[in-house]
């Protein structure tokens, strides 16, 4: 996505991991055999610098992931980690008259609305759909789980919405003989019945929809597939002709598949090469006789930037003028940029990336009468003040002082 021009996209679909714990492969035999991925999360070193850098992009996402730390355990802070970098990258590609949707289920569908309200702002909520289906039920102590929840949420500016109907109840049927009941323009304070075949109901938040039966045609074995019903009522109600359709966890290109057959450009993205396969057999198949290749192993080169220099000859420019000096003290930081040197982390055979991977747990230690001194790389009052900002949203103004006046320097 870093590779997409700004505001280029009109409605971005996600059906991301869902920190399920668990291990998704396809059916040997499927036409997605050999797909499959680890739900699972633990947090490693670069997880730790992404979420400090979190803390200047975006502290509310930053408090966000801390407090469901603390609520949940690391493998939460882990998953949430990965969801903001990436929807900060959202939020910059998608139009100020856009709409997201994202596919989530109980496990963290809490959390990640925080984030969300965090990244593109509580005003740009409009929707908690819940997805209803029907499966097999399962010996539970509990009520039987059979939701998920997508998350709608839209651009600063109006966006693209057209209403679609559900069938009226047989009452309604019944008492007004299928026509349509309006608002009297005349009073504007009562509802009359017209001489018009109703359309229906505006679409409630709470959708019927079948899940993907075994003997289904649509079914290709991806462990995760969703049906194309699904993806086809919100692609007609959040975007138009023409428009892009972005899906950045594409699996097995149920969206792409809908946005094709609708008349919307498209875009996928996936990690896994399989995933490229799918993409074009499935879009190939749709289409017929003209098929043709659709699908891209590449990803896409910004144009919205005018000429960029060449990174590799070019570092110390995006280091900036100061060469990684401390004004303060003079001391040296390490030259990486996190964006563009993909730094390894130690837990793969890396090297850390960051000056300090451990200061957001000291600093949740502090805020709750643990550690008494904060480690930082210099102790000019430029390093302090920095530390001491991010610090602000835990601690109340004692433990504020206190770090000021606490901090230690790492040697």
């Amino acid at each position: 996505m870093r590779d997409m021009n700004s505001a280029c996209v009109d409605l971005i679909y996600l059906d991301p991991p869902f920190n399920s714990n668990r291990h998704y492969e396809a059916p040997i035999g499927s036409k997605a055999a050999g797909a499959a991925f680890k739900d699972a999360w633990t947090l490693d070193d670069v997880d730790v610098c992404e979420h400090g850098e979190l803390a200047d992009r975006n502290p509310a996402a930053y408090s966000v992931i801390e407090a469901a730390r603390q609520a949940y355990g690391k493998g939460m802070q882990s998953y949430l980690i990965f969801m903001a970098v990436r929807l900060l990258e959202m939020q910059r590609i998608l139009k100020p008259t856009g709409s997201m949707y994202l596919h989530c289920d109980p496990t963290a569908s809490h959390y990640l609305k925080l984030l969300m309200d965090g990244i593109f702002g509580h005003n740009s909520f409009k929707n908690e759909i819940v997805w209803s289906y029907r499966r097999w039920p399962s010996r539970s102590h509990n009520f039987q789980t059979m939701h998920d929840v997508i998350l709608f949420y839209t651009g600063i500016a109006n966006h693209t919405f057209n209403v679609s109907y559900e069938p009226p109840s047989e009452s309604y049927l019944k008492r007004f003989k299928g026509k349509t009941q309006v608002l009297d323009p005349e009073t504007r304070t009562r509802k009359i019945v017209v001489d018009k075949p109703t359309k229906g109901l505006p679409m409630r938040d709470v959708w019927e929809i079948s899940i993907l039966a075994g003997s289904s045609k649509e079914r290709l074995g991806y462990p995760t597939q969703k049906p194309l019903a699904l993806l086809d009522r919100i692609i007609k109600a959040s975007s138009d002709a023409g428009d892009m359709v972005l899906d950045p966890f594409c699996g097995c290109a149920t969206a792409l598949v809908a946005a094709d057959r609708l008349g919307r450009q498209w875009a996928g993205i996936d990690l896994s090469p399989l995933a490229i396969k799918l993409v074009n057999d499935r879009i190939a198949e749709d289409r017929g006789l003209w098929g043709g290749p659709t699908a891209l192993n590449a990803p896409p080169n910004r144009t919205d930037l005018g000429h960029l220099p060449s990174y590799r000859t070019h570092r110390h420019r995006l280091y900036g003028q100061q060469e990684g000096i401390c004004a303060g003290c003079d001391t040296h930081f390490p030259f990486r940029v996190m964006e563009v040197d993909h730094i390894l982390p130690r837990t793969r055979g890396g090297t850390v990336m960051g000056p300090d991977p451990s200061q957001s747990h000291w600093l949740s230690s502090l805020a709750h009468g643990g550690a008494q001194t904060i480690p930082i790389t210099c102790n000019c009052s430029a390093q302090v003040a920095t530390v001491a900002r991010a610090a602000r949203p835990w601690l109340n103004g004692r433990q504020h002082r206190q770090l000021v006046a606490n901090t230690i320097v790492l040697k």
